[in-house]
């Protein structure tokens, strides 16, 4: 069988699965952020935090509740890891950094999980569950709450409220990540990833020596890092690890957690707001953006020219040669079209082309099929524009599912598209301009100035993986890249949840023979063309001076 023939029996395979799952977790999900009913689980948490479930919030107190918690989380997660060196089952490790610890804080808490650290060497058993797993629950959790109120701001009329946040947190976590885990990483280890709290032990090597290996949880924690659009890894190859991602069955079925809810989400929101119709144009726009960079991705990989390229059967450089070109090349595409910061395979040994689509994914704000409750809301707010500018081309007042787009919505969405280009771009130029950080790049030239313009897209855009190619533990890159990462994950909630409030407080306008129909596919290759063109205006100079050239150039 041909390595091309194979990558297209694992794109149809893991089409198919996702194409199962979708409706009944679609439809549970739906159920989950609908129901009255509070499980004793619950109730016990509301009672340890001191939260009224039933109690209905307006955009600013969900704001509110959202910034609260996480701001806690990071003050947690960050003096959890400068005491470690206390901690039982630390393995000797010392206490982390003060820069190290704010930017490991930083990252997971917002969902992106950057690492500049070697995980295996630097974490303990007690960080790496107790505070980094943890993590990948709460802020999933967040993320899903976030997109849930956006829809509910759609589905309701003439009130402000947009439901607990509280209520939203905790749902979500007990009832949708935590089982879903629980399965996938019973699967994963059937599959033989490891799952043990061992310490470090000497392990023989082919060619003579030892070397030390440590154990950990490590199935439970991938099984949420993937479900959760988290990333990150338990150690430094991540996912390219045989004890996280030992066989290409496994990796399939990783790729698969990556994508389950981002996709069924879109049947939540169709569910939600009363028409499925709906839920397939949002999931058919991010599908086609999907299939086509995977189809670009492996096109730029196999068919790479040269004498060693052929005879490998296209550009091996940094692939695993356990899941071939096909299996990374899918991977490093569901990776960076979502907030998964996961990798199993060096972005930066990709074709200059290949490595382009990876950065392309991130920028045009992870929403094909985007993070977990990320995606949704980010999709949202591009329908949004593309009705405000078909409005424009046919002189009428724009509306969305019965909702006016007046002046006040679409500069909420306007804000929210302007937010991550502004860190990225801007991090990027002082960070070039200035001697310290280009020092850290291991490249010049074009690939080198990708190295930097990716890892500030990454941390901005949430996503977490990085280009391999670019020492990033240092004072300013730790620094920089984690306030990129707060900035990144939270300022984009503020508008997203001041647009769920003033849609909330409409009365629904009702359809005319003048109304678009944001249920046809007419509707979703609008929305798929704004998304290309709002993000190549924005990145197309940036882009041009990284991989492209350097693609242009081989």
């Amino acid at each position: 069988m041909s390595p091309q023939l194979a990558g297209l029996l694992q794109l149809i395979a893991l089409i198919a699965a996702l194409a199962l799952a979708y409706r009944p977790l679609g439809d549970y999900m739906a159920k989950v952020y609908s129901s009255e009913k509070h499980y004793a689980p619950e109730k016990w948490i509301y009672k340890v935090i001191g939260a009224n479930p039933a109690a209905e919030m307006r955009w600013p107190a969900y704001l509110r509740g959202v910034l609260a918690f996480s701001a806690v989380s990071v003050l947690f997660l960050y003096l959890m890891q400068r005491v470690q060196g206390s901690l039982p089952g630390s393995l000797g490790f010392s206490s982390i950094d003060p820069d190290q610890a704010f930017n490991t804080a930083a990252s997971f808490v917002a969902n992106t999980n950057w690492q500049s650290y070697y995980g295996e060497q630097a974490m303990g058993h007690v960080v790496q569950t107790g505070g980094l797993a943890v993590q990948n629950f709460l802020s999933a959790a967040v993320g899903m709450a976030v997109a849930v109120a956006l829809v509910r701001g759609f589905a309701r009329s003439r009130t402000g409220e947009l439901g607990n946040f509280w209520a939203d947190l905790v749902r979500g976590t007990v009832r949708i990540l935590i089982p879903i885990s629980v399965i996938g990483a019973i699967v994963l280890v059937a599959c033989g990833v490891i799952q043990n709290f061992s310490g470090i032990h000497q392990v023989g090597q082919f060619t003579g020596g030892t070397q030390e290996w440590n154990g950990g949880a490590v199935a439970s924690q991938e099984a949420i890092k993937e479900l959760g659009t988290n990333g990150g890894g338990y150690f430094n190859a991540n996912s390219a690890h045989p004890f996280e991602n030992p066989n290409p069955l496994s990796n399939l079925f990783e790729i698969f957690l990556i994508l389950l809810i981002p996709f069924a989400l879109t049947r939540t929101f169709g569910r939600m707001v009363g028409s499925l119709k709906q839920g397939y144009a949002i999931l058919g726009t991010m599908a086609v953006i999907w299939i086509g960079f995977v189809a670009l991705m492996m096109w730029t990989e196999f068919a790479h020219r040269g004498p060693a390229f052929e005879i490998a059967g296209g550009a091996m450089e940094g692939k695993e040669t356990r899941f071939g070109i096909a299996g990374s090349s899918l991977f490093a595409v569901s990776t960076t079209l979502t907030s998964t910061g996961a990798v199993n395979s060096f972005h930066s040994s990709y074709t200059g082309f290949g490595g382009g689509i990876t950065m392309l994914g991130m920028q045009l704000g992870e929403i094909a099929p985007g993070g977990v409750g990320s995606g949704l809301y980010g999709m949202l707010i591009m329908a949004i524009i593309a009705v405000f500018i078909a409005g424009l081309m046919v002189g009428r007042t724009p509306e969305y599912l019965g909702k006016k787009i007046g002046t006040r919505q679409i500069k909420f969405a306007a804000c929210y598209i302007l937010v991550t280009p502004a860190l990225v771009l801007g991090f990027t130029a002082v960070a070039m301009a200035l001697p310290t950080p280009s020092d850290s790049m291991t490249n010049s030239g074009a690939h080198g100035f990708s190295e930097i313009l990716y890892a500030y897209t990454s941390g901005a855009n949430n996503n977490g993986s990085a280009f391999a190619g670019l020492n990033a533990d240092t004072q300013w890159f730790n620094s920089t890249i984690g306030i990129a990462m707060l900035l990144g994950r939270f300022l984009p909630m503020v508008f997203v949840l001041a647009l769920a409030g003033s849609l909330a407080e409409q009365k629904p306008v009702p359809e005319t023979a003048g109304t678009l129909r944001t249920d046809k596919p007419l509707y979703a290759g609008l929305l798929v063309g704004t998304i290309l063109i709002i993000t190549g205006l924005t990145y197309f100079p940036a882009l041009a001076l990284g991989p492209l050239a350097e693609g242009l150039a081989s």
